[in-house]
């Protein structure tokens, strides 16, 4: 198998780990779920900036230097739209987090994989294969059981349940989307360029649904900041890069080691409990991972 896929392959489990901390963030923010969102970008985007100079110098070093600043409409059209769909993502799930359980939301966001392999295949026109398929299925049912063992039902949660469905479309949105400006940009560029969109349209938002958009302690701006690093930096980042190397669906469905990684941080750090439904749950998701894996061709279409 070439070597950028398979080097892409733990880049983009990394990156899954990073995102799997945001959920602990959101939960010991201080702020409203719009304006933690906002901050997430805000603090990231100067040194995506840093990167994207640094990376532009040594590029251009090496004679292998792709465009630093998006200059045709088309180009725009990408950025703007995985910049907005990860700001509605954004939004949504921090919302759904906080009218229905993390569960919920985490669960419902999770039904990602599915609209990007549906969009994959239209769009990009992915070859999905039926063990492409078999190791989806795997996964997808890893995580409901991973996540479902906490799941609650009642009337005060659908509406929480119904926007954290909605954040897998603009998630779903966001992958294949930036997997488009990837082709075009290098990954510092393409994370810049979407995080600046991004932060704009939740300082929107922010700015019309909540009442207070600053933390009232040091904490507060720490675990902002610490959201920004590793949440964003760290692990939107490597997404973003992997996306590059490998098939959008595959990487959807490699994403959902996030929710087993939540799981695991949420043990160490909230004490939450951790049963056999986790365990088999979080060992379906990384065999479904394996599988989808395998069922890729040699080389990338």
């Amino acid at each position: 198998m070439n070597s950028p896929r398979t080097f892409a392959l733990p880049v983009l489990l990394l990156g899954a780990v990073g995102i799997g901390f945001a959920p602990i963030f959101v939960r010991l923010s201080e702020i409203g779920p719009v304006a933690t969102a906002f901050y997430r970008l805000l603090f990231a985007v100067p040194i995506l900036w840093i990167w994207a100079q640094v990376d532009s110098r040594n590029a251009a070093r090496n004679n292998r230097s792709k465009p630093k600043t998006p200059g045709r409409a088309g180009d725009w059209k990408w950025i703007v739209l995985a910049g907005c769909c990860f700001a509605g993502d954004l939004a949504l799930w921090h919302w759904s987090i906080l009218l229905t359980s993390v569960a919920n939301a985490t669960l419902f966001t999770n039904f990602a994989p599915i609209f990007v392999t549906i969009g994959a295949w239209f769009l990009f026109r992915e070859r999905i294969t039926r063990m492409f398929l078999f190791g989806l299925a795997f996964a997808m049912a890893g995580a409901v059981i991973l996540i479902g063992v906490s799941f609650g039902a009642g009337p005060h949660q659908v509406w929480g349940d119904v926007l954290g469905l909605l954040t897998a479309v603009f998630y779903a949105g966001y992958i294949l989307s930036i997997k488009q400006v990837r082709r075009l940009f290098s990954t510092s560029v393409s994370m810049m360029w979407s995080g600046v969109i991004t932060c704009a349209v939740l300082f929107l938002i922010a700015f019309l649904t909540e009442d207070s958009l600053l933390a009232a302690t040091l904490y507060g701006w720490g675990v902002l900041v610490a959201l920004a690093l590793v949440s964003h930096v760290g692990g939107q980042a490597l997404i973003a890069y992997s996306l590059a190397h490998l098939p959008a669906s595959f990487a959807s469905v490699g994403l959902l080691l996030q929710p087993v990684a939540a799981a695991v941080f949420a043990w160490l750090i909230l004490k939450e409990a951790l049963g056999l439904g986790q365990g088999v749950g979080g060992v379906l998701v990384l065999a479904g991972i394996y599988f989808a894996w395998k069922s890729m061709p040699v080389k990338t279409a």
